[in-house]
């Protein structure tokens, strides 16, 4: 269970080692471990939902 504290400039998420996404997981923002417990620091300028592929974009131009 993820308990999510929304503040000014951002929102605060307490989670699980299992509920930790990728880019929490590869330090793209703030982690702190406490214990069993993982503090994430979700700043109000970046998403924290994973951006959706355009194929389009991905096309090998050859």
């Amino acid at each position: 269970m993820t308990i999510r504290i929304r503040l000014p400039g951002g929102t605060l998420k307490i989670k699980k080692r299992d509920e930790l996404r990728l880019r929490e997981q590869k330090g793209v923002v703030p982690v702190w471990q406490v214990g069993g417990y993982f503090i994430v620091w979700w700043p109000s300028h970046m998403s924290d939902r994973p951006s959706k592929r355009n194929d389009t974009d991905h096309r090998d131009p050859s």
